[in-house]
């Protein structure tokens, strides 16, 4: 399998996973999830994606500081239906990264380890996106602007000429290297993630 290097230069995301302690899916219950793992999910690689996983990698951060994130262990608010635009990609991958899962996400055992009912979609927030701990009720709004990375002027023109299937190979690779390169900028650019995504803990 063949994929963009930069993917594997993004700092992986790393959790403690009670469930999988518990049943020794991984030792320790030591998680670390990828920005390739999240594009295997969406099936793409693109600001949103990109964007989902800064959100994650910031409010874990706020909400834990040092301290290693539990998996499982914190409910995601969208403003949004998972209908409208994006909102069900970023959902998506930011319950993926948290282990939180909606109406139909594991149930637990005996009580302990459940994931159910932790992703609510058309919560009254004023941010994109809510994360609140479990255990403590700590809160941390999110939101996410990807304009300040703009998209080089000829992307559009070739995202046209190949969905019409006009584009000659060339123009395929120049397009996919133009899409990729501006993912790569806003994962890679440590500098403007905090104009990105705005924060607020609650």
């Amino acid at each position: 399998m063949q994929y963009p290097d930069f993917y594997s230069q993004v700092t992986p995301i790393k959790l403690y996973d009670p469930l999988s302690d518990f049943l020794g899916a991984f030792k320790k219950g030591e998680v670390e999830i990828t920005y390739l793992d999240c594009v295997k999910l969406a099936g793409h690689s693109c600001p949103t994606v990109a964007g989902a996983y800064l959100m994650s990698v910031m409010g874990l951060d706020a909400l834990y500081g040092g301290i290693l994130p539990q998996r499982g262990m914190v409910k995601v608010e969208m403003r949004e239906n998972e209908s409208v635009g994006v909102t069900g990609v970023t959902g998506n991958i930011i319950s993926f990264i948290l282990g939180a899962g909606g109406i139909g996400g594991f149930k637990g055992i005996q009580g302990a380890f459940s994931r159910n009912d932790l992703l609510l979609y058309d919560a009254p927030i004023s941010s994109e996106v809510k994360l609140t701990r479990l255990d403590t009720m700590q809160s941390v709004d999110l939101s996410y602007d990807p304009s300040l990375v703009k998209a080089d002027k000829n992307m559009m023109v070739l995202m046209g000429k190949n969905l019409n299937n006009l584009a000659s190979e060339e123009e395929k690779m120049i397009f996919q290297t133009l899409w990729q390169d501006r993912v790569k900028k806003i994962l890679l650019n440590t500098d403007i993630h905090e104009t990105l995504i705005h924060i607020t803990e609650g």
